[in-house]
């Protein structure tokens, strides 16, 4: 007597909670790649940044270059005649203080000198002899690789 309106599977509704298509089990890699492009590019720009120091001008030699594993504890002499331990300034009078304080594995460790090109050698050797003086036994002059 009375007709049902949807009953044939052909009407074009569908049913509640029935989705048309099947799950998609595919995650969409573009957005992902997109944010790793942009922090690599980042960390490509920054990483140069963060391995600076104090500038100086070394002396070139035909020395090897060292292959260190750990960051190494370093005295920088600039131009100027300046003292910088690891990386921070420091007056000559508070080197030594400095040097005993920072003593990690004892008095064991090597340490670094690095002496601008233009400096005075002497101011050189008083802060070597100051290192030494310090506890210190494994002071080395850091110089740059010749270039051909």
């Amino acid at each position: 007597m009375g007709m049902s309106v949807g009953a044939s599977g052909k009407s074009g509704r569908r049913r509640r909670g029935v989705p048309r298509y099947g799950a998609m089990a595919e995650i969409n890699m573009t957005p992902f790649i997109d944010v790793m492009l942009v922090l690599l590019i980042i960390f490509m720009v920054a990483a140069p940044l963060l391995a600076t120091g104090v500038p100086i001008d070394l002396p070139q030699t035909k020395a090897a270059a060292l292959n260190i594993d750990q960051k190494p504890l370093s005295v920088a002499i600039d131009e100027k005649g300046s003292i910088f331990l690891a990386d921070q300034p420091v007056a000559i009078e508070e080197l030594p203080a400095r040097l005993q304080s920072l003593a990690k594995e004892g008095f064991d460790e090597r340490i670094y000198v690095r002496g601008a090109k233009s400096v005075n050698y002497g101011r050189v050797a008083e802060v070597m002899s100051i290192i030494t003086t310090a506890g210190y036994k494994k002071v080395a002059l850091v110089t740059e690789q010749e270039r051909k």
